[in-house]
């Protein structure tokens, strides 16, 4: 009897090789799960699926990293000091306003600021609809004596809005606006330069520049 291991061509030693990769077969209607072109093993463990869904997660970081780079923006000192010396600077700059509203919360008066914001707007807006919707938020939240918001306007300027809310325009707010951005200037703007809020920006944005 001839003992010689029997020789085993290359296709089917490949065959072999195939059968132990790719497991017991599959019963028909049952295909394996997770598989792919890529990857016949049909395990969630895969090397190239682990590959190909942390390459997913570093692209989704490296873009929620810019979305946050792109919107997050810091004054420099140049327009921090400006702030001191312009009022109206101040309230042009989106980082401005932030710092003082940081400030009128504290002195439970951010409605003010959040009133002229909103007129602002309303300025902006030319869809009839659109103002009436708006206008009237701004009137039940800001300008109604029901409002735990409202501000401090006087009477005539008050029976005006009343008036104009029969036929609410983009500026029928521009009135008792700018009662309160001159109320905020005079009152709340000199408390702010003096207060904490104000001076611990500007001491940290010259430290910035001392390290």
């Amino acid at each position: 009897m001839n003992l010689e291991p029997q020789s085993v061509s290359g296709v089917e030693m490949r065959k072999r090789q195939q059968g132990r990769i790719e497991g017991p077969p599959q019963a028909p209607g049952h295909p394996r799960p997770n598989t792919c072109c890529l990857c016949w093993c049909g395990c969630c463990k895969c090397l190239w699926n682990e590959d190909r869904r942390e390459r997913s997660e570093r692209q989704t970081c490296t873009k929620m990293d810019s979305i946050e780079a792109t919107e997050e923006q810091h004054p420099t000192l140049d327009e921090v000091i400006a702030w001191s010396r312009s009022f109206e600077m101040m309230m042009r700059s989106p980082e401005g306003r932030d710092v003082f509203r940081e400030f009128l919360r504290s002195e439970y008066s951010e409605e003010n600021l959040m009133f002229w914001m909103a007129c602002e707007e309303l300025k902006k807006e030319t869809n009839p609809s659109v103002i009436n919707e708006k206008a009237r938020i701004i009137y039940e939240d800001y300008v109604s004596i029901l409002s735990p918001k409202e501000v401090s306007l006087d009477s005539r300027v008050r029976e005006g809005i009343n008036q104009s809310l029969a036929e609410p325009s983009s500026t029928m707010y521009e009135e008792a606006q700018l009662q309160i951005y001159t109320l905020m200037h005079r009152d709340s703007f000199p408390r702010f330069l003096n207060s904490s809020v104000y001076r611990d920006l500007l001491n940290s944005k010259r430290a910035c520049l001392d390290t």
